[in-house]
């Protein structure tokens, strides 16, 4: 039997404008970044959200370049097992977008991501 790693959360929405992506995301205790971190009390480490809004930006906006930079990353409130949280995306242009977390607890992480320009 194999080890299934769960790695991603579930989407349980996606709310697309223009240059604005809403998804509502389900943070599942099963996901494998709750094991270990903590572990009487598990929180989702902040690399893994940054990771996170990078991987949906490339897919909803179509970035390819390497992340250049991480401009004003902030994290404010512990994401935990179980809870349902919002990842809002806003394209600033070909090469950058910001990005938010946030629930009924508030925010959760904010930041800019940089993509390196094609020159």
């Amino acid at each position: 039997m194999t080890d299934f790693k769960v790695t991603h959360p579930d989407i349980v929405g996606v709310d697309e404008q223009a240059d604005e992506v809403l998804l509502t995301l389900s943070l599942s205790p099963q996901l494998d970044y709750f094991k270990g971190h903590f572990p009487d009390a598990p929180i989702l480490a902040g690399v893994v959200q940054l990771d996170w809004a990078i991987h949906y930006g490339r897919k909803y906006f179509g970035y390819n370049n390497v992340v250049e930079n991480v401009e004003v990353l902030k994290f404010q409130v512990v994401m935990t097992p179980g809870l349902e949280v919002t990842l809002a995306l806003e394209k600033k242009s070909e090469h950058k977008f910001t990005f938010r977390y946030y629930s009924h607890k508030g925010q959760h992480a904010s930041g800019r991501i940089v993509f390196a320009s094609d020159a």
